[in-house]
């Protein structure tokens, strides 16, 4: 370790939002805990190991969930708690470490490159965390930002892995290409149709071969994700640029009036968010996706910042008639962008709720 150029930890917590609904309903541990909406296009946010154990993961849809595993016990999300039990975890974090990139409600990187007992310093962030929250962690250790990832996944739940480059490369030669972050499905796909099916494969491809197939700068991005080649930097605070509102249908909504009522509750949530966070933005926009999952996007610049409900919902209504979908719609959400944060802002990474609503509810 002392070897490397930086020393860099993973933090994710261990099935985030599963832990803290545990946390306030003790009677459910050891039992298969599912976090859904509800609707038929609703999806399992996060389920606990139990269930896991029956094929439930995160962006599995609900209904499946429920078919593969009838026992469990769903719940409905609750994000309002989820974030403040995330300041609870990051504030411990920030206790210990100076540089702290996060980078959802349940992870972050550190940076212990200048300290001197880094590993110590790891740990003393895991039992921390776990002490005053209640809530358990799994870190991973590495000279980049893509080692200690990885590492983190590899021994959860409340794991501890320290490894080099070398050793990542060794120890996950064998895993498919989507065990690393940016190798997404479809890539994976292409690189299964050229028979490089597992990391050693791929790291082993000749770079030129690489660049043919897949272009000049991703092919060279592969080679070296599968050599866990990474330079970036843990990244210090950033503040939100935008914040949004969506919701899925539990079935397609056609014409305005059915519309404009979801769109309204989708502003008053959003503009909620933001008067607690202190924001204020000068552009609003709306998502619109039809039934053929096309997407549709308006949005309009106002000469000041706002966060006034009155002027968002009324900024959204007046693109949504100008749009006036003729096709059904599957999907609507709204948007505040150029945001200015007065104060503490919100956490960096913190997902875009996805809410559900009924069309009459």
């Amino acid at each position: 370790m002392s070897d490397w150029v930086r020393v860099v930890a993973h933090m994710d917590m261990d099935a985030f939002y599963v832990s803290v609904e545990l946390a306030r309903r003790p009677d459910l541990r050891g039992l298969p805990v599912v976090v859904a909406g509800t609707g038929p296009r609703a999806v399992v946010t996060t389920a606990s190991y139990e269930a896991r154990r029956f094929g439930v993961f995160s962006a599995t849809p609900a209904e499946r969930a429920r078919r593969l595993c009838p026992q469990a016990v769903f719940l409905a999300p609750d994000f309002d708690l989820y974030r403040e039990r995330s300041r609870d975890v990051m504030d411990v974090v920030r206790e210990q470490v100076e540089r702290v990139e996060q980078v959802g409600l349940d992870e972050a990187y550190l940076d212990l490159t200048d300290l001197g007992w880094p590993r110590a310093t790891a740990r003393t962030v895991k039992a921390t965390v776990a002490a005053r929250t209640g809530l358990t962690c799994s870190i991973g250790m590495g000279p980049s930002k893509l080692v200690a990832k990885v590492a983190s996944d590899a021994e959860k739940p409340d794991g501890f892995v320290v490894l080099s480059r070398e050793e990542a490369r060794k120890r996950f030669a064998a895993s498919p290409p989507g065990l690393v972050p940016g190798i997404g499905p479809r890539t994976a796909e292409r690189l299964a149709a050229r028979g490089i099916v597992t990391l050693g494969v791929l790291a082993a491809a000749p770079p030129d071969s690489l660049r043919e197939w897949f272009g000049p700068r991703l092919g060279a991005h592969l080679s070296a994700l599968a050599r866990f080649e990474d330079e970036r930097a843990v990244g210090g605070p950033r503040t939100a640029k935008s914040e949004s509102r969506e919701t899925t249908f539990p079935h397609d909504l056609s014409g305005l009036p059915a519309l404009e009522p979801a769109l309204e509750r989708l502003c008053d949530d959003l503009c909620v968010r933001l008067e607690r966070s202190g924001g204020r933005g000068r552009t609003v926009g709306i998502k619109v996706r039809l039934s053929d999952f096309s997407t549709l996007t308006r949005a309009r610049t106002l000469s000041t910042a706002t966060s006034e409900r009155g002027v968002v919902g009324g900024v959204a209504l007046d693109l949504l008639r100008e749009l006036s979908p003729t096709a059904p719609v599957r999907l609507l959400g709204v948007r505040v962008a150029g945001l200015d944060i007065e104060g503490s802002s919100a956490p960096l990474g913190e997902p875009q709720l996805s809410l559900e609503l009924g069309a009459g509810a």
